[in-house]
């Protein structure tokens, strides 16, 4: 009886063990697809909005991309990387540091070290092939380490491109009654009115053309926090110290100096030797003008 219930025992807890490993697979394996549907789910979400297609409408399509990558340096280069593998190309990149703090410590009598404190960024401008924004912006999101916002926008620009056929019309009907009328100063005029007002119109329509063909996506990437660069320098204060006053050079200097004023005021004495004569003169005579005192005769007692 004893050895039944032990044989029991042991079969139920291996049954649970059982039980709990399939347990842990299931749930393993309800994690991980849904952070595969997630990814999905965020692939579905951007392809759907950036290759948006109706019958008859033609959209001019734009993005704007912001959020926090690890290293912005490495994000950029790959970025600009997988636009040109798309067929686009780069109209803007400004990356750059931005100093938080930097000082420098002394770590010998002839070395030092720069610590400086930064965060770097970059915002880019891109032009992709409209047909191919989605693949683009999802390249873009594999990059992200959080996603602070994306927008995705379609301009209908149907009806503005009919209107512009339209006008295309309009101008070339002019244009021909123009010719029709008797050469004159008002006939010049108005034919290089409408040959502006032409051109002017296929420029609009090659902008146009070139917006429908080549969507553009602005990117802002940023790292998430602070990073730190140390540069090695030379101890400056110490050089300083060592040659701030050598006594010896001071004195001989001092000596040159001392020397070099006593000739300058010999040179400005000469100088002024005419002053000091005419000075000279003026005090003899007056002195020889001065009428001499007489003495008093002393009284004896």
């Amino acid at each position: 009886m004893k050895t039944t219930y032990i044989r029991l025992s042991l079969a139920g807890i291996l049954l649970l063990g059982i039980y709990s490993c399939k347990k842990g697979e299931t749930t393993a394996d309800y994690e991980a697809n849904a952070t595969k549907d997630s990814a999905m789910v965020i692939s579905d979400s951007i392809y759907s909005a950036a290759t948006m297609k109706v019958k008859d409408k033609q959209f001019i399509k734009t993005a704007e991309v912001n959020m926090e990558v690890k290293d912005v340096y490495d994000a950029t280069i790959s970025i600009e990387k997988s636009v040109q593998e798309l067929g686009g190309f780069v109209t803007h990149s400004d990356l750059k540091s931005n100093v938080v703090s930097e000082n420098t410590y002394n770590t010998s009598d002839e070395e030092a070290v720069l610590v400086k404190k930064y965060q770097s960024e970059n915002t880019m401008k891109v032009r992709v092939p409209t047909a191919r924004l989605g693949e683009l912006l999802t390249l873009v999101n594999n990059k992200k380490l959080f996603l602070n916002s994306r927008s995705i926008n379609a301009e209908d620009v149907t009806s503005g491109i009919k209107y512009a056929e339209l006008e295309g019309k309009r101008i070339k009907k002019t244009g021909e009654n123009i010719n029709q009328l008797k050469t004159n100063k008002d006939k010049v005029n108005m034919s290089n009115n409408n040959m502006a007002e032409d051109n002017l119109q296929q420029m609009a329509n090659m902008d146009v053309t070139d917006q429908l063909k080549y969507s553009t996506v602005d990117i802002y990437i940023k790292e998430p926090k602070v990073r730190i660069a140390t540069i090695a320098l030379t101890n400056t204060e110490s050089i300083d110290d060592q040659y701030t006053f050598d006594f010896l050079y001071s004195l001989k200097s001092a000596f040159v100096e001392g020397f070099y004023l006593i000739q300058k005021i010999i040179v400005g004495l000469v100088a002024v030797w005419p002053f000091l004569l005419i000075g000279t003169v003026i005090v003899f005579m007056v002195k020889r003008r001065k009428p001499a005192k007489k003495q008093e005769p002393s009284t004896e007692i």
